[in-house]
């Protein structure tokens, strides 16, 4: 029976029935250097401890397991009298030196120091135990035959330990330091003045991307037909566009006008190209050699082995490790986005006015730097200099300069599991909770105003009620290069459409251009006051809020409570939201039920907040593949009943509801789920060949054989022989080790479970195609509330949070038990 990673996928979760036999006292650790029991004397090793005097051994009683000799120190050794000491011979001059330049290691057990010697070739010890009296010693020999006598010889014993990279002292060292900055809980003290974020902070600056390098000289840009010499800078620019050519934003008009304008700016900054054509039309230029010789570069990087890429991430890891963290206030921080966007050409999201344009390359000229006064200030790149330094301990960010595009600021901050991104996280969601206090006063407030005879009152009465149950942004004015985004206080007339009696529907473009498309029912006095903002004289392109602007608003929001904003409006909501949701999951059922409900609660808080996403291009073959091993793991279940069956045949009339799904399958059904799981195990050892032949290359190594593949591909086809005769006789071919019903009947329920949390798996991913529910959960959900969720419904910590996340919300984990609300 050929054993498949059909076989081995099936019993992976199955464990042998057998328990398994308890170790012998011989593997226990030692947790001292030891040769001889000595129980009355201890010792604390030392790095290259040396023992001179020879040791006489001791009898004792072989029923008697020793796991270890302690002694004190040297001088304990030196104090046992001479006949009671055991000799140590050395071997010769090259053991000698090996033994002295050996270090200590507090765990070495008797057994490693077997199979050490076995290692170095050494002479094999045999130990002979005899019964003595005593009942706690030990006693070791060397025994050799002669003529059929035995004779005793002294036993030649030599401390062999491992190599330990650093002294002992040292690396105690070392782990206190760690486990101080594991410990330093700054959630836990937060007294702190607000306004100095920091007191000491010293940096390397930040990394820049690499230099332009030029194309070949037979790739270049065709001008009606001809080829054109460009300056360096210039074709860079040639060849961001030439690189998404095929692309939707490279076919966009709007991306070709914006890349052009820029492309002719740079290209009269640096003098026109080099054989004095002159380049006026976007329809003239054939980007086309450039874009191939891009392709041909992006398949040699596909066809690079792993080991390649991993070299490459190697030096590439090397690189950036100088820039990776910081010194803050004494403590190793990590440092988030070290790294200087290169240039490129911008896409945006959705219909961006400014797609296209050329986001230039940033000069150490360009950035200002911060840090601490006394600190050093890191070099710049050779040939240039830093634009500033400042020393401003009341910001978090390290380095900031300005882009071209929107002329908005950059800044270089530090990473999300850092200690000032946490605190700043915690007082977010903390105020968050604060407004809790207040909401019910701000409700009644805004519902009385609803009503004002002041149209400002109005209008700022029906925003606050936008914001608050629907979690609209506040939105804010945009010039006519900016996407044309909206919230509430910047709806215009055509974005709201109102049916009597109080249905409302909303249609705009939100953050990001994602289409913001409701329709729900208001109370009606916030349905009256619409009719009333949309009056004649007004129509489409006029604002809906003329009297209100997202300043107003929040000035009006600050006599509530300090630093009351919308945007709170919106985190308190979406946690209150996901509080609610999760007090109705019930505490029964898998893991993968709960997590399926606690996706659900999730959802509810993206819709609420209007994080939505394309369905991804990958999504129906996602789908389908799950569908496919749902189909195996079932046919598999079948399989294994029939199996049952065959080897008891009463089993169908005793349990025929448990039996009634053998036939659910068709033969065409069976064959061709036989021929994926072939195709499959075909591809995966081809695949493996490839991947084992390009290491050994990598390696210096001989490639495998080709019989290494016909061996495997035979393995292959014996599978495809056994499944057609099962399928033309309709006889199981069972492995022996399910050659009984019970171990049939145990892998058949793990099958079921696999099948059931397979299934639970894919509904959840259908329901999450088109909702993000990442952005709610980790910027408007308090993470508390998910830390609560697995704490109380036994949710291992890691199905709901990332590793980057888990560090990132390290305080959350850490602040909380089961009972905590928000």
């Amino acid at each position: 029976m050929t054993v498949t990673s059909w076989d081995k996928m099936v019993n992976q979760a199955s464990s042998s029935d057998s328990d398994s036999s308890s170790s012998s006292d011989e593997d226990a650790p030692l947790t001292k250097v030891a040769v001889i029991k000595k129980s009355s004397v201890k010792v604390t090793p030392e790095p290259s401890l040396k023992l001179s005097s020879p040791v006489k051994p001791k009898k004792i009683d072989s029923k008697k397991k020793v796991h270890k000799v302690e002694y004190d120190s040297d001088e304990a050794l030196s104090s046992i009298p001479d006949k009671k000491k055991r000799k140590l011979n050395v071997k010769d001059d090259e053991d000698d030196e090996e033994n002295n330049n050996m270090d200590v290691d507090s765990d070495i057990s008797l057994k490693q120091i077997k199979s050490e010697k076995k290692k170095l070739n050494k002479k094999k010890i045999v130990t002979s135990k005899k019964e003595t009296a005593s009942p706690s010693k030990k006693k070791l020999t060397k025994v050799k035959k002669e003529d059929g006598k035995i004779k005793k010889e002294k036993t030649k014993v030599k401390k062999e330990v491992k190599k330990v990279k650093k002294d002992v002292k040292y690396e105690e060292d070392d782990d206190n330091n760690e486990e101080d900055e594991e410990e330093y809980k700054w959630w836990e003290n937060q007294n702190e003045n607000d306004e100095i974020k920091w007191h000491t902070l010293t940096h390397n600056g930040i990394m820049f991307p690499p230099e332009y390098e030029p194309l070949p000289s037979h790739v270049k840009l065709y001008y009606d037909g001809k080829p054109v010499d460009l300056p360096p800078k210039v074709e860079e620019v040639a060849g961001f566009y030439a690189a998404l050519l095929e692309t939707d934003h490279g076919k966009s008009p709007v991306f070709q006008k914006n890349f052009f304008n820029d492309f002719l700016q740079v290209l009269k900054e640096n003098g026109g190209t080099q054989n004095g054509i002159e380049i006026k039309s976007f329809d003239k230029c054939d980007f086309t050699k450039m874009y191939n010789y891009f392709e041909l570069k992006k398949e040699e990087r596909k066809l690079q082995s792993p080991q390649e890429r991993k070299q490459l991430r190697e030096e590439r890891a090397k690189l950036e490790e100088p820039y990776k963290f910081c010194e803050l206030d004494g403590r190793k921080e990590q440092v988030g986005n070290f790294k200087v966007e290169p240039p490129d050409l911008f896409r945006g999201r959705g219909a961006h006015p400014k797609t296209g344009r050329l986001k230039r390359r940033v000069y150490p000229e360009d950035i200002t730097l911060n840090l601490s006064e006394d600190a050093q200030i890191p070099d710049p790149p050779k040939g240039h200099k830093w634009g500033e330094i400042r020393h401003d301990k009341t910001v978090q960010w390290l380095a900031m300069w300005k882009e071209n595009i929107f002329g908005t600021i950059k800044y270089v901050r530090l990473a999300a599991n850092s200690s000032l991104k946490g605190q700043s996280d915690l007082k977010k969601f903390e105020k968050a909770r604060q407004l809790k206090t207040h909401i019910d006063l701000i409700r009644k407030d805004y519902k009385r105003n609803l009503k004002s005879k002041l149209m400002l009152e109005r209008q700022k009465a029906v925003a606050i009620y936008l914001i608050d149950v629907f979690a609209l942004r506040a939105g804010g004015e945009k010039s006519e290069d900016e996407a044309d985004t909206v919230g509430c206080c910047s709806l215009r007339y055509e974005h709201v459409t109102l049916k009597p009696p109080n249905t409302v529907i909303f249609d705009f473009l939100g953050k990001d251009s994602i289409r913001y498309y409701q329709e729900v029912e208001v109370e009606k006095q916030v349905f009256k006051d619409l009719m009333i903002f949309k009056r004649p004289p007004k129509q489409p392109g006029h604002q809906l809020f003329d009297r209100l602007d997202p300043s107003i608003l929040n000035k009006h929001l600050q006599n509530y409570m300090s630093g009351l904003t919308a945007k709170v409006f919106r985190t308190y909501n979406a946690s209150k939201t996901m509080q609610d949701q999760l007090d109705l999951i019930p505490n029964e059922g898998t893991v993968a039920e709960k997590l399926l409900n606690y996706n659900a609660a999730n959802r509810t808080v993206a819709i609420l907040c209007n994080h939505q996403r394309t369905v991804s291009k990958g999504h129906a073959q996602s789908v389908e593949k799950a569908n496919s091993k749902i189909e195996e793991l079932i046919w598999q279940k079948i399989r294994f009943k029939k199996g049952m069956l065959q080897l008891d045949p009463t089993l169908k009339k005793k349990k025929s509801k448990y039996f009634k799904e053998i036939d659910d399958l068709t033969q065409e059904e069976e064959s061709l789920i036989h021929d994926r799981i072939i195709e499959r195990e075909k591809d995966k050892w081809e695949r493996k060949f490839v991947r084992d032949n390009d290491r050994r290359k990598f390696d210096g190594e001989e490639p495998l054989p080709e019989e290494t593949l016909k061996e495997w591909m035979d393995r292959v086809h014996e599978l495809k022989t056994q499944y057609k005769r099962e399928l033309n006789t309709g006889v199981v071919e069972l492995k022996p080790t399910q050659n009984t019903v019970d171990k049939l009947e145990k892998l058949i329920q793990k099958l079921e479970e696999r099948i059931k949390t397979s299934s639970i798996q894919l509904k959840d991913k259908e329901e999450n195609s088109e909702v993000s529910l990442g952005t709610s959960k980790i910027n408007y959900i308090d993470p508390r509330l998910s830390v609560v969720f697995c704490k109380k419904y036994n949710v291992p910590i890691e199905k709901i949070f990332t590793k980057t996340l888990r560090e990132k919300f390290k305080w959350a984990i850490e602040s909380v038990d089961e009972e905590w609300r928000f």
